[in-house]
């Protein structure tokens, strides 16, 4: 018997995240793991009209081609992948690793290159994404693994992920409209404003958002979400960030991340632990060495780091700076093959000024 929270998270993905309209051609990834969700979402989806396509892979598959491909393999680009990107009108992801852990062991020389062979799809996907072509969103089912890295029983986790995308309860898209109100003020005080300035113990870093848009992120393309974001101006980051969280990605978690920022561009990145991963991806493009995301987590449901971005990057009271792609939305023009949230929670002390004007403090908005 499916878990009621799951139907309930997938109605919300369908009927409100993606709004799945008669004839709409939709691609449903997963893993085995995540079977229930998957088919509830298969069910949602033919109840609102479209065409779903389920695109579910192997645990283990992954490592299999980064430990056996070729050069030409690493650099090639899947018909398949292509057509999902380029054509289709939605695209739902959802993750459920069994393994978190199992790129660890892989050359990051060949993740770059794998990277570096997708870019031009991750700019067809993001360029669609901004223009209201591609319709997508990324959520996550509860798996063993993840509530490992969360330091959580399966059932308290299962509880959190349900919970941070209010699928514990009736009226989900009621609050997820309520978040898109809350937040809407936010964006609506930084509409023109220019500087932004953050001062604290982790940080001493100025950068430009002149000309560029908040985004109001309110369950449309994560779930869960809660956060405000825009893309700086590629040439304005001055100054000095240290990341209060590991940086966990590619199945390696880079932990005391620093970063010196001149003229826009990380001229200096140390780290404790899996430092030579940080320096590889920096050099993946000249665009990795650029900030493509500025955000600030506003989830209240979400007060706890766990290992995993999708929840992370949401923690209210934290701001996180992505290396490389910007979202064109936001007007970034920067293009990489990489996209590297790095979170710093603000809510033992930190200020936040735009404009002159103290906009954030402790992990709270004053204004």
């Amino acid at each position: 018997m499916t878990d009621p929270r799951a139907e309930r998270l997938a109605a919300v993905l369908v009927q409100y995240s993606t709004s799945i309209q008669p004839g709409d051609l939709v691609a449903i990834q997963g893993m085995p793991e995540a079977a229930p969700l998957l088919l509830a979402i298969y069910e949602e989806v033919l109840r609102a009209g479209g065409h779903p396509h389920l695109l579910v892979g192997l645990p283990g598959a992954e490592e299999a081609f980064f430990r056996l491909a070729s050069d030409a393999q690493l650099e090639f680009v899947s018909p398949l992948n292509r057509l999902v990107i380029e054509q289709f009108d939605a695209l739902i992801s959802v993750r459920s690793d069994r393994n978190t852990r199992e790129l660890s062991g892989i050359d990051p020389a060949r993740q770059r290159r794998r990277s570096q062979a997708m870019s031009p799809l991750l700019k067809t996907y993001l360029q669609r994404g901004a223009a209201g072509e591609l319709k997508w969103v990324a959520t996550q089912y509860p798996t063993a693994a993840y509530a490992q890295e969360a330091d959580m029983s399966l059932r308290d986790y299962e509880e959190f992920v349900y919970g941070a995308c209010f699928c514990n309860g009736d009226n989900a898209v009621a609050r997820w409209q309520e978040v898109h109100q809350r937040q809407q003020r936010l964006v609506e005080w930084l509409k023109g404003k220019r500087e932004v300035r953050i001062n604290g113990a982790y940080a001493d870093l100025t950068l430009s958002i002149e000309g560029r848009v908040f985004i109001n992120c309110d369950g449309r393309n994560n779930m869960p979400d809660g956060e405000i974001f825009t893309g700086p101006v590629e040439d304005s980051a001055r100054g000095w960030v240290r990341f209060t969280y590991p940086a966990v990605t590619g199945g390696r978690e880079v932990e005391g991340v620093e970063l010196w920022f001149e003229d826009g561009r990380v001229v200096r990145a140390t780290a404790r632990k899996n430092e030579e991963y940080l320096l590889q991806m920096l050099e993946a493009d000249p665009g990795a060495r650029y900030l493509g995301e500025f955000a600030f987590g506003t989830n209240a449901g979400i007060r706890r780091f766990t290992k995993n971005i999708l929840f992370d990057e949401k923690i209210g009271g934290s701001f996180h700076l992505a290396l490389g792609a910007g979202y064109p939305e936001t007007g970034s023009r920067n293009e990489s093959a990489i996209h590297w949230d790095m979170i710093c929670d603000m809510r033992e002390g930190g200020e936040v000024w735009v404009d002159g004007e103290l906009f954030y403090r402790d992990g709270e908005f004053v204004v």
